[in-house]
């Protein structure tokens, strides 16, 4: 199937009255978590999970990459009306968005960033349609190693960049890969780490470990770091924009976008790396006679660029998740936990195998779009009115549902009894800086990696060699190798040049 072909089934099925109410409801929710500071999509979606167990595939899909695009979205509202970035990837917005602001433009710089996401997201959301295909073409000429080469890619690049440390980052990655390996061996057909509990046979649920990794784990850590007090929000005043300031956001909203998409295709990618070379961009590029406003009342430039460079970025995650099955950020390490939840394995052949739901999922994304600036611009009153929202009964809040959610998976205490364990371990992980996002990935990958492994290795009659003797598999690991190791040696490089600077 070409590509309008499949967008043409994609909008015939989006446009139903359920379909667009699954959009409606996942971009009002999505706006609303990206609002509030510190819950960010991973967390939302990760509470919805449950629902996976009594809705339809497309459905829930619908509503999962509603609130994904709608946390991007709401996640600027805070970055510039609290100067408190809801998500990493609006931590730049809130440099130049906060001091307009502060000098009564804070509705000039929520409607740039309304827009500048929108067309951020349409160019992201071509960018799906168009590559993806193209990456199924490539993908299905990969072999078992070549799978292998790429999910140790995922690890390593996943490892080194999410996080302040590579080895806190490899550390959550091997929990991730422990508790994937709970439950029978499907091989063998022997019970690993199950220490004679049948409840465990099965395997830990990966919804399970999501929720309390990014719903448990994470409230508890903002319960305990919570300081007592209220925040001032800012008055959102005009949501006019003189022609001046369209003048000065058009060139930013493509340069953002065009800059970020390639960042969230590749692996552990990232949207703090683009805002910030956006951010970056637009300072060195700015006209002279508004150069002296960056830093100062606030430059419209600063706002419009890396917000479109977010949210191009968060698009492009979908890419490598849809194609390949990889998920190069948490949020889409979750959404891959859904994809398993109704027996739907992602990769080169979801395109052939699940085109409806592939298609109507991208067509919805257009959708959401459109939707999703509707409801920001009009209604910016109202998300800055969700900004008072008590924390202690958000919270609160939170850990009712993910404890009800939960429970309503298998009618297990086991499972309750993970369910806060894994999310007092969650807690500490944040506490000491220890990311979460390798553990599901390692979680979901490493019984994939596994099977690969085990194919690679029967198909060369247990060569092991044959990682390294096929160009492809052999060129995958050699760049796994050096995001691991590169950015050790160019520090110790850098460290050994200022040691000897002086003496010089």
């Amino acid at each position: 199937m070409d590509v309008w072909s499949g967008l043409a089934l994609g909008f015939g099925n989006a446009l139903s009255i359920t379909n667009l109410g699954w959009a409606l409801l996942g971009c009002f929710l999505g706006t609303a978590i990206g609002v509030l500071p510190g819950i960010g999509p991973a967390l939302t979606i990760a509470l919805l999970l449950p629902i996976t167990f009594q809705v339809s595939a497309t459905g829930a899909f619908i509503l999962f990459c509603g609130v994904f695009y709608g946390a991007m979205y709401g996640g600027s509202t805070t970055s510039i009306l609290l100067n408190t970035p809801g998500e990493s990837g609006s931590i730049i917005t809130a440099l130049e968005g906060a001091k307009m602001a502060r000098n009564g433009r804070a509705g000039p710089a929520l409607v740039t960033a309304a827009i500048g996401s929108f067309v951020a997201g349409t160019i992201g959301t071509l960018g799906i349609s168009f590559i993806g295909p193209v990456v199924v073409e490539l993908a299905l000429n990969l072999g078992p190693a070549e799978y292998f080469a790429l999910m140790v890619l995922c690890f390593a690049t996943v490892s080194a960049v999410l996080g302040g440390s590579a080895l806190r980052g490899l550390a959550s990655l091997g929990l991730g890969l422990l508790i994937g390996l709970v439950g029978i061996d499907l091989q063998t057909g022997q019970p690993r780490l199950t220490f004679g509990v049948p409840e465990l046979l099965d395997g830990i649920d990966v919804v399970l470990v999501a929720v309390a990794l990014f719903a448990v784990g994470e409230t508890l850590f903002l319960a305990w770091t919570h300081v007592p007090g209220k925040q001032e929000v800012r008055e959102v005043g005009s949501l006019m924009m003189s022609r001046e300031d369209w003048k000065r956001s058009t060139g930013p909203w493509f340069r953002g976008a065009l800059l970020g998409f390639p960042f969230g295709v590749m692996p552990a990618g990232g949207t703090e790396m683009p805002t910030m070379l956006s951010y970056y961009a637009e300072r060195k590029m700015v006209r002279a006679r508004y150069r002296h406003e960056f830093g100062t009342t606030g430059a419209i430039e600063g706002v419009a660029g890396p917000e479109a460079a977010n949210n191009a970025a968060a698009a492009g995650v979908l890419v490598p998740m849809l194609t390949l099955g990889l998920p190069t950020s948490a949020t889409a390490a979750i959404m891959l936990s859904a994809f398993q939840s109704y027996g739907i394995q992602p990769g080169p052949l979801l395109f052939t195998a699940q085109a409806d739901l592939v298609w109507t999922l991208i067509a919805s994304l257009y959708i959401a779009n459109i939707m999703l600036v509707v409801l920001n611009l009009p209604l910016v009153g109202l998300w800055a009115r969700i900004l008072k929202i008590p924390t202690p009964q958000l919270y609160a809040g939170i850990l009712v549902f993910a404890t009800i959610g939960t429970y309503g998976i298998s009618n297990s205490v086991v499972d309750l009894v993970l369910l806060y364990g894994i999310g007092i371990i969650a807690m500490f992980m944040r506490r000491f800086d220890f990311p979460t996002a390798p553990v599901v990935i390692g979680m979901i990958l490493g019984p994939m990696a596994e099977q690969a492994l085990r194919q690679a290795m029967t198909i060369s009659q247990g060569d092991w060699t044959t990682f390294f003797t096929r160009p492809i598999s052999l060129s995958i690991l050699l760049i796994a190798l050096v995001a691991l190791v590169g950015p050790r040696l160019w520090g110790l490089v850098v460290r050994n040049r200022m040691d000897s600077a002086p003496s010089a």
